[in-house]
């Protein structure tokens, strides 16, 4: 089991983060795929039509989101935490991500980067 941390600065509140990474309907917009999310803790989850999924364990409007992601066979929760630090032209969104299995580790780390952290900086950069 390997651990990752890592910082992203994303051109937003740490509202609009919040909002499109607990509303279904704007995690749509930014992955492209359907989504099921909700902000009651004990909740399930499942973003990318099933490809990631888990249950939501803690939330702090504006700041702060831990979830518990499955993996099958998994004996240890795999659990991520994400908080939401306000700069002044950005906000810096600290990510931690617990008990990652090593063989998914790699990937998993590629898809934080490019498919989850990558397709939000797109999101928030489009100018209309």
């Amino acid at each position: 089991m390997k651990d990752f941390k890592k910082y992203y600065r994303l051109p937003a509140t740490p509202e609009e983060i919040y909002t499109a990474l607990t509303n279904p309907l704007t995690i749509e917009l930014w992955t492209g795929e359907s989504a099921k999310m909700s902000t009651e803790p004990g909740s399930e989850f499942s973003l990318w039509e099933g490809s990631i999924v888990g249950k939501n364990i803690e939330f702090e409007e504006d700041k702060k989101i831990v979830q518990q992601w499955y993996f099958d066979g998994q004996p240890e929760a795999s659990i991520v935490t994400i908080k939401m630090h306000p700069d002044k032209t950005a906000t810096s969104v600290e990510l931690k991500h617990t008990n990652i299995p090593d063989a998914d580790y790699q990937d998993i780390i590629e898809g934080w980067d490019n498919s989850y952290f990558g397709s939000l900086a797109e999101f928030f950069e489009v100018e209309y």
